[in-house]
Order: structure tokens, then C-alpha cells, then sequence
């Protein structure tokens, strides 16, 4: 089989997935109870060879809540009767979840908020509390 390209030439070795069936669950009738459709895919990110340290590093940080305590990401995929279908949908989600964890997120920028709505603000408060004032009732004494 293909090993599968994450992007800018990093590509996770086909032969690094455990990939087993099992008998899918839901509506089918007796064709559910004989088959296996499901899939599930396990890869160990801890023992990948796909990544340099540094990238392994924030996969496995941007993964962590997903991984099991060995480090295995485990995806399952019982959407179709076909087996060959649900393979191909769970590859495309491993390597959207792998694409994912490789984003570096942007940095913020910090930017000031101009005198104009600064003094636009201001006005607003003033004039809901003078139209707050103005439902009070006046004692005169």
C-alpha cells in the first residue's frame, strides 16, 4: 500500500499503521452480523519515523489529549458497509488530525484601540446612564 502524505514532503510509512476490522455496529440486518467493515487504525507517534524531534514534539502536544498512554493514536471508522470505503475515510481523517497538529498557530499581534472609539464608548456609557437618570422619580423636599 501508499504511505500517506501529510504535507511538504512528510509522509507517515504505511508500514507504521496497524490497520484491523472489525464487525461493525448500527442498522444492516444480517449483513452487519458477518461482515467486517469497521476499521481502526492505530499509529504509535512516540516511535514514528516520520517527523523530525522537533515537529514530533508538537504533534505529540497537540495530540496529547487524543493519545493513549503508550502514545498510539487510535481512529476508528465504521461510516459505510464497505471496508474498503471506511479505510479510505479513516486515512483522510488521520491525515487531517496529523495536518492539524502540525499548524503552527500565528502570533498576535497587538493593536491599540484608536482615541475615536475610545471617546465613542465613553459618550454611550454617559448617555444610557442619563437615560437611566432620567426614569429615576424626582422627590422635591
Amino acid at each position: 500500500m501508499n504511505d500517506i502524505h501529510i504535507k511538504n514532503g512528510i509522509v507517515i510509512p504505511y508500514h507504521e499503521l496497524e490497520i484491523t476490522t472489525s464487525r461493525s455496529g448500527g442498522p444492516g440486518g444480517q449483513h452487519v452480523n458477518k461482515t467486517e467493515t469497521r476499521i481502526t487504525i492505530r499509529w504509535n507517534v512516540n516511535e514514528t519515523s516520520a517527523f523530525a524531534k522537533p515537529l514530533k514534539e508538537r504533534v505529540l502536544k497537540n495530540l496529547g489529549s487524543r493519545l493513549t498512554a503508550d502514545g498510539y493514536l487510535i481512529i476508528h471508522n465504521s461510516e459505510s458497509r464497505s471496508q474498503l470505503q471506511n479505510k479510505k475515510n479513516a486515512l483522510k481523517y488521520l491525515t487531517a488530525i496529523v495536518r492539524e497538529a502540525l499548524l503552527v498557530p500565528k502570533k498576535r499581534i497587538k493593536t491599540k484601540v484608536p482615541k475615536k472609539e475610545k471617546e465613542k464608548r465613553l459618550q454611550e456609557k454617559k448617555r444610557r446612564g442619563d437615560i437611566k437618570k432620567g426614569r429615576s422619580k424626582i422627590f422635591d423636599e
